[in-house]
């Protein structure tokens, strides 16, 4: 009989490619409503959600729960069930991740899926057609773009710095002159790969991440070679009955610890 780990691998394998052909079938429908006016509404007042989230979502989660019905659901179009706590496994989803920027024509969004055992990422997968680019990663295997691994980049002297103007400004003074503001990213999901992919150093999350905005991207940041903390030092822990987040600190090496000690520091 193989050991229990070896199972966990081969399930987290299996996993893995149900993620992939599920999201890649997920962006390609997502894709027909990119740039077509797709019906919009607003959640809580202030948050878009258009028909091509709703297409999405509706696809992965007859896709995913068909292939693994005993596994618990978690998106952020579909009404939290509890049920899915007494489950070993939960898909955690996000249908369209940056939907702001979506809808505005941006390519910068991505369908993001991961499936979650005992608070953490057992594979996670990002896929952004607008981009022709997939995200993949299973723990202790690498992160991958598109097949090649992807590793977090060297500090350099100019620092590439995403996240809110205000946790950017309390960085020390000594490291303001070398950092580099990035333009906003509607996706947190993409801005997190891009540090795992070395297009990025650095970002800052602000207060109110959900699960299904970084679950995926986590894992895959981490086999880049990056991390993301919260307040405490600690990376998030996901599907729980507690599915925000506070202020987070996402990066590597040095940089890192300097803007985890910034989010730490927050009142």
């Amino acid at each position: 009989m193989p050991a229990p780990d070896a199972v966990i691998s081969t399930a987290a394998r299996e996993d893995l490619a149900l993620l992939r052909d599920a999201a890649r079938a997920a962006g390609a429908i997502a894709m027909r409503y990119f740039g077509n006016s797709p019906q919009v509404w607003m959640k809580g007042g202030t948050s878009p959600v258009s028909e091509a989230d709703h297409a999405a979502d509706a696809y992965l989660r007859e896709t995913l729960l068909k292939a693994r019905p005993g596994y618990g659901w978690l998106s952020e179009e579909t009404a939290d069930d509890h049920a899915r706590l007494s489950a070993r496994r939960t898909f955690v989803v996000d249908p369209i991740d940056g939907t702001r920027g979506f809808l505005d024509g941006l390519h910068s969004w991505c369908v993001s899926v991961a499936v979650v055992e005992n608070g953490r990422s057992l594979a996670g997968v990002l896929e952004c057609p607008a981009k022709h680019e997939t995200y993949w990663a299973l723990p202790g295997e690498g992160a991958f773009l598109n097949g090649k691994r992807i590793q977090v980049r060297p500090l350099a002297d100019a620092i590439d710095i995403g996240g809110p103007k205000a946790l950017i400004d309390r960085m020390p003074e000594k490291w303001q002159g070398r950092l580099r503001r990035m333009p906003y990213i509607p996706s947190l999901a993409y801005r997190l790969a891009m540090i795992a992919a070395g297009k990025l150093d650095a970002t800052f999350v602000k207060p109110n991440a959900h699960d299904w905005d970084i679950a995926a991207a986590d894992l895959i940041l981490s086999e880049a070679g990056g991390v993301l903390l919260d307040r405490s030092g600690k990376p998030p822990r996901y599907a729980g009955e507690v599915i925000n987040h506070g202020a987070l600190a996402a990066g590597s090496g040095e940089l890192l610890g300097v803007i985890a000690g910034v989010v730490a520091g927050l009142d």
